[in-house]
């Protein structure tokens, strides 16, 4: 063989490695032994499910359960990190089959050594980041941008959810909480199914058996069907994640347009109705009142599944004494907080009504219905909602709902209704239109009091790399002519190495959106951000280098003069245990146009400010039994210094008991003086099985002067229905520390019995 023969064979044997590794969704090698993969035409991988006659008995054996013996399993599992490419560390089966009424999946997590398994946490919906498990995600409509998440632990816990756009939205969860912030657009962690599982650890590992009902789920009509998926399994104890079908290390599990596909599925015509009546007992103490009064009520939710892929739901007397209360914040500017929506009925399927920024601009934000502006309980005489998808990808959806009149506070009831319409491209890409109405009903009705918003949105896929996303929206409101817009639009870049990202925007100063939320108006923003991905070879245990710098230039809309301007330049380290050190600069200049009270008798005058802060984070790994994270701020704060302060301890005993204490300090010197904020939480959560639990979560804020306590108990069945018995306390602590304080606002005691049940009419 001469030299050029030789220089071809190397040439071609480069260019194959180096395909492979680029496109890394064909792969064939697992735990160094070759494993054939049926593949899709565009190189994805396929999985087929089997029909059975016999179903699998559900204990969480697999490998002894005879009902999954002529299923073939999915394998082939490829790490997204920490070593992103390479073939999983454990060997990862899932097998497939279904009957008439319900799809399983047999899960087999080998483990060399099953003393490494980690499992921390058993509530339903708690998070699978720090423990091993196992997910799958199910694009029933093969459009590559929705889907349905179930997942589960060694424990056997219930984790679901939905996706939508990928999850590229509003959807995020807060520390500790298990509830979501925003609108529950991108990933609806709140959406609840009808399903089953359990899971055991063996001498092999751990396994897990998944039933899920069709008319849980929704798909297309007609009997064959072939729908994208993916699974994802976490091995904790190298902070591993392996997936079917391949992904960059900049992606997850919701990246649905790099999903396999799951063929052989005949589903047969499906009827659903579900009835969740509840009864509902409570007690209340108030300061003004030393009387306890008694209070009974019932109510009703109904989900009718009009066609396979279009849901009726219904609301009488909606009642949400189960949610958690809200985590308490302090304000430290002049411009609004977001409290998350918690409650489930709003958020399932909230997805789909989510137009706007997270946090930020909210077109449509449910928690405006049924709850006041200081938080009180408006009652909620009913309602309902329409939301599916109606064929070719066009997803519709359709809220109305009813409250009641407030005669104390001359509020007087009124209807809200929304209205979505979303059509879906390939390549990630959709548009749409919304409106959103409020108008007041009844005898203290006042003529012309409404409210409308008019929204239209887009997202547009460029590859896998760059999304382009946009909105604009106008409000309608009496009397107000003029300046009454919004609009936004970002383009982003992510690839394997770095995300770049760029937006504007801009909030009109009559815009009112009255049914959403924003944080201010009157503004125009720039804003963009540049971050890198490093994963470099060493002896130290650092796993990746995260660098990035963000910034941000609030302009007065009028004026144009500059309200606020904001660079963070940070530098993050994380180690492969998951531990974390970040440490940041952040150059602030703001503009305040307005003086406000930012404590109780200092005031922030008008002016410029401009000053620098440092900023470090720090956190332990979190899958370890006992972990700590600290976060310390220092530098300039409107013409004077800050020095914010956030430690936090994290304590579990296996799956059964998790525990947080966590503190939010501020020590600020103005011109106009100094205060010190304080702002406690104790987070407790005990599990007797995955479905039986009690929690407390007590809260203390020396701004307000109030101490408060959450108190709950649970005992659940299908869909998070159940036994609650709920203790909130925001006054009998308080006297007993200092009874010469004021006594905010709703201060008093409840006690709850609330019992729900799903009722499967027709099955």
């Amino acid at each position: 063989m001469n030299g050029l023969s030789r220089s071809i064979i190397i040439f071609c044997v480069a260019v194959v490695w180096l395909t492979d590794s680029a496109v890394g969704l064909a792969q064939s090698l697992i735990d160094n032994n070759v494993v054939e993969r049926e593949l899709t035409t565009t190189g994805f991988p396929v999985a087929r499910a089997t029909r059975v006659e016999r179903i699998p008995t559900l204990d969480g054996d697999v490998l002894n359960d005879s009902a999954w013996a002529d299923a073939t399993p999915g394998t082939g599992f490829r790490q997204n990190t920490p070593d992103d490419g390479q073939p999983a560390s454990e060997r990862t089966e899932v097998f497939v089959v279904y009957n008439d009424d319900t799809i399983f999946f047999g899960i087999v997590c080998y483990v060399r050594d099953p003393s490494t398994i980690i499992v921390s946490d058993s509530r339903r919906d708690s998070s699978l980041q720090e423990t091993d498990s196992f997910q799958l995600i199910l694009d029933t409509y093969l459009d590559k941008q929705n889907g349905f998440v179930f997942g589960t632990n060694p424990a056997g816990v219930e984790y679901d959810g939905q996706v939508i756009n990928e999850g590229q939205g509003s959807g995020r969860g807060f520390a500790g909480s298990q509830q979501q912030g925003g609108s529950g657009g991108g990933f609806n962690l709140n959406w609840d199914g009808v399903w089953q599982v359990n899971a055991r650890i063996s001498e092999i590992g751990w396994t897990a058996e998944i039933a899920i009902p069709f008319r849980t789920i929704r798909f297309p009509s007609g009997e064959a069907q072939t729908w994208g998926i993916n699974f994802q399994r976490n091995i904790r104890a190298r902070n591993e994640q392996s997936y079917w079908a391949p992904l960059p290390r900049q992606f997850n599990l919701n990246r649905l347009s790099l999903a396999g596909e799951l063929q052989g599925i005949d589903v047969p015509a499906q009827r659903n109705l579900k009835l969740a009546p509840y009864l509902l007992g409570k007690t209340i103490q108030r300061k003004t009142d030393t009387k306890t009064t008694a209070l009974g009520d019932f109510g009703a939710d109904l989900k009718y599944s009009v066609t396979p892929s279009m849901t009726l739901d219904l609301s009488y007397n909606t009642d949400f004494a189960q949610v958690e209360v809200d985590d308490q914040q302090i304000n430290l500017d002049r411009f609004n907080l977001f409290f998350p929506e918690k409650r489930p009925f709003f958020l399932e399927n909230a997805g789909l009504f989510s137009v706007g920024q997270p946090g930020q601009i909210e077109v449509f934000f449910s928690r405006r219905i049924g709850i006041s502006g200081n938080g009180s309980q408006i009652p909620i005489l009913g309602g309902g909602r329409l939301s599916g998808n109606v064929g070719n990808n066009t997803n519709i959806g359709f809220l109305n709902m009813q409250t009641e009149s407030v005669s104390a506070g001359a509020a007087p009831s009124n209807n809200f209704t929304v209205a979505r319409v979303r059509q879906d491209f390939a390549n990630r890409s959709n548009v749409g239109a919304m409106i959103v109405n409020r108008s007041a009903t009844g005898g203290l009705a006042a003529e012309k009091d409404y409210n409308r918003s008019y929204a239209v949105d887009g997202r547009f896929g460029l590859g896998q790399t760059f999304t382009l996303s946009g909105f604009a929206v106008e409000t309608e409101t009496p009397g107000v002519t003029t300046d009454t817009h919004a609009y936004a639009s970002s383009l982003s870049y992510d690839s394997e190495h770095y995300r770049v990202a760029g937006g504007v925007s801009a909030v009109a100063p009559n815009f009112n959106p009255e049914v959403g939320f924003y944080t201010r108006r009157g503004y125009r923003q720039v804003d963009g951000t540049v971050r890198a991905r490093f994963r470099p070879d060493n002896s130290w245990g650092i796993h990746e280098l995260n660098p990035h710098v963000t910034h941000y230039t609030i302009l007065n809309f009028d004026t144009g003069q500059q309200e606020t301007q904001y660079s963070h330049l940070d530098s993050t380290m994380e180690w492969q245990n998951g531990s974390r050190l970040s440490t940041a600069l952040n150059l602030r200049k703001e503009g305040v146009v307005e003086p406000f009270e930012i404590a109780s008798g200092v005031n922030v005058a008008v002016g410029a400010y401009d000053h620098s802060e440092a900023q470090i984070r720090y956190y332990t790994n979190r899958g370890a039994p006992l972990s700590w994270e600290v976060q310390v701020v220092s530098g300039g704060f409107f013409g004077g210094d800050r020095v914010q302060l956030r430690p936090q301890l994290n304590m579990r005993v296996g799956e059964t008991f998790n525990a947080e204490v966590a503190l939010d300090r501020n020590d600020v010197t103005l011109p106009g003086g100094s205060f010190v904020t304080n702002l406690g939480r104790v987070r407790l959560n005990y599990s007797f099985t995955t479905r039986m639990f009690l929690q407390a979560l007590v809260q203390y804020n020396d701004r307000s002067e109030l101490w408060s306590s959450n108190i709950r108990f649970g005992l659940l069945s299908d869909a998070n229905t159940g036994l609650f018995i709920v203790y909130n306390d925001i006054k009998f602590f308080h006297d007993n520390l200092d009874p010469r304080r004021a006594i905010p606002t709703g201060a008093g005691r409840t006690l709850t019995l609330k019992y729900s049940q799903v009722f499967d009419v027709f099955h």
